[in-house]
């Protein structure tokens, strides 16, 4: 005898793989680790500290 198959459900589950496939895929291509962005974040960190610390203060016009 057949095993009787809920189409709605069929076609539920079937969308369901789709879209984590699909989100796999965007995953793999777009993804960054954790660490990559913490590493990022404190680059951008520790460049903005060298930046602000060889910043020159500006008192007003230069003396003509």
């Amino acid at each position: 005898m057949a095993e009787i198959v809920n189409l709605n459900r069929y076609r539920k589950a079937r969308s369901k793989e789709r879209v984590k496939a699909e989100a796999e895929g965007n995953r793999v291509r777009h993804g960054r680790t954790k660490a990559e962005k913490l590493r990022d974040a404190d680059d951008r960190d520790r460049d903005a500290r060298l930046l602000d610390g060889t910043k020159r203060e500006d008192d007003g016009p230069e003396p003509a």
